[in-house]
């Protein structure tokens, strides 16, 4: 049994019954509709995201009906957001699979990410899950806060820290924060206790992020860097470190070369070296541990049960992945 199997275990029945229910959640009259909605559910990973709302209600007074209601609409609104975004990006892949716009064209994906908008707002106004839709609601708000804060500040390459984090906590850490706030919420947890969760949620999405920007320059031993994000022009944090504690002249060449010369894997290998020799993945790894340990004593903090012990593990688990 491999780790994320070790750690889906003790919640594999619930797992198995959320997948029935979310199906349920998806199915529409509409033919064209079901038969993308079914594409769509197969294409689902390793159920991340179902682990840390289930987990989460279970560090409390356990899973029931709205836990598993909170689960589906996590899904249902992340998965629209996703549809949107392939078509904002013209993509036409997602995870080794081709994305509903690529199959079905632009007006198709638009109207279909807006059925999972829809179907996740009625999932919960019928339930009466208020509370949860608030939570998810105030996500969906920060991923599209964070997207357009991102293409507001790197144009021009010039990107502070500060503001890197501020735009990844709303675009990635803010769906994993309502992840672990809905199932505390729906465990019967206090509010102090689901601002807690939000907080241990933002802080692993904080860290899953870091991890993300260090895949790129080969962390560990997976192998050779890749260089995709300084071809696609992204700043994450190992360049910005690296630029912003360079001299005006090498600054000025990194920024260059990002900018018009980001084909060029000659330029791009210089640069990735130049981040590996100047304490770019350094100061990365330790910012992602610092974030990392901060979410662990959180989780410590709140309750020393199966369930803690498992998030713990699910945290492990996303810091220690090689893909």
């Amino acid at each position: 049994m491999n780790q994320i199997d070790q750690i889906k275990n003790p919640i594999a029945k619930e797992l198995d019954l959320f997948e029935l229910k979310f199906r349920e959640a998806m199915k529409s009259s509409v033919p064209l509709l079901d038969t993308i909605m079914t594409y769509i559910v197969k294409r689902k990973g390793k159920k991340v995201r179902p682990m840390f709302v289930f987990y989460s209600a279970k560090l409390f007074n356990g899973i029931n009906d709205s836990t598993y209601r909170g689960a589906s609409l996590v899904e249902l609104l992340h998965t629209a957001t996703l549809v949107h975004d392939d078509v904002v990006d013209d993509s036409d892949e997602r995870r080794g699979f081709f994305s509903v716009n690529a199959l079905w064209k632009n007006k198709i994906a638009v109207l279909v990410g807006d059925y999972l908008l829809s179907r996740g707002l009625l999932l919960s106004v019928k339930n009466k899950d208020f509370r949860l839709l608030e939570i998810v609601s105030e996500s969906v708000e920060a991923m599209s806060e964070g997207e357009l804060l991102q293409i507001e500040k790197t144009r021009n390459l010039n990107l502070s820290e500060e503001v890197y984090f501020d735009i990844i906590r709303k675009k990635t850490a803010s769906l994993i924060a309502s992840c672990c706030a809905i199932g505390a919420a729906s465990g019967g947890a206090t509010e102090e206790q689901i601002s807690q969760m939000r907080l241990f949620g933002e802080k692993i999405g904080i860290a899953f992020q870091i991890k993300d920007d260090l895949l790129d320059y080969g962390d560990d031993d997976i192998g050779k860097p890749t260089g995709i994000d300084l071809k696609e022009k992204k700043l994450t944090l190992p360049i910005i470190y690296t630029i912003n504690n360079a001299d005006k002249k090498t600054r000025d060449y990194i920024i260059n070369s990002i900018k018009n010369h980001n084909t060029d894997k000659k330029r791009v290998a210089e640069v990735i070296k130049y981040v590996n020799e100047h304490d770019g993945i350094a100061y990365t790894r330790k910012k992602m541990e610092q974030y990392k340990n901060e979410a662990l004593e959180i989780i410590s903090n709140i309750a020393d049960n199966e369930a803690s012990e498992k998030l713990k593990l699910l945290v492990e688990y996303i810091i220690d992945r090689k893909i």
